[in-house]
């Protein structure tokens, strides 16, 4: 069966591969979501301007990306952006410089497209690093911009998203995993109407 060219299998990493890519040691924090703020788009600029500063030409695309940049829906008040540069695996030609300008390295998963994560302040930010072409980066725009076309799906991944971070999780990835099966069904609405590439149903085990 064709299955589309961004498609992924439904899978949880557990905590053995979630410690692994992982550069510092995590420390436990209440997951916060809140109402949508009109301000998060002019955030994100703030974090855009700061690492197009820092990288300059190697600063190959930055895009806002996750629930804050979907307007009218509900989210962490974390700034998720997706930065393209030239070779996500070569360091030293970004690490320095986004360190510089106060952006921490948390995370590295070689073996995920060579992502890498940054967290920042003020605004409180996540940068995730991607090489031109990644999947996953072109899988996260699909994303945003499916919800912001689609009023049924923005609600109930809102709904969900409050629902999961009143669980009391203290750990992103095991809230990330909470509401992980309703990512991978908007997914397979968003393949299967892709008038450019076949995709037949592929349901969660």
């Amino acid at each position: 069966m064709p299955v589309h060219p961004l498609w992924r299998p439904y899978e949880l990493p557990d905590d053995e591969e979630i410690a692994r890519t992982r550069v510092r040691p995590h420390v436990p924090a209440p997951i916060e979501v809140v109402a949508p703020d009109p301000g998060w788009p002019a955030a994100f600029d703030r974090v855009r301007a700061r690492i197009a500063a820092a990288l300059g030409a190697v600063a190959l695309e930055i895009e806002h990306v996750g629930s804050t940049s979907v307007p009218g829906l509900w989210a962490k008040p974390v700034i998720d952006v997706d930065l393209v540069v030239p070779d996500s695996s070569d360091e030293q030609a970004y690490v320095p410089a986004l360190e510089a300008a106060g952006f921490e390295l948390r995370g590295r998963d070689p073996e995920w497209e060579e992502h890498r994560f940054f967290r920042g302040s003020e605004p409180a930010a996540n940068v995730h690093v991607f090489s031109p072409g990644a999947r996953e980066s072109q899988r996260q725009r699909r994303f945003r911009d499916w919800l912001i076309t689609h009023a049924d799906d923005r609600t109930a991944y809102g709904e969900l998203k409050r629902s999961v971070a009143r669980r009391g999780f203290t750990d992103v990835m095991h809230y990330n995993n909470a509401k992980a099966w309703l990512i991978y069904d908007i997914y397979e609405r968003i393949f299967a109407a892709d008038p450019d590439a076949a995709h037949d149903p592929q349901p969660r085990p």
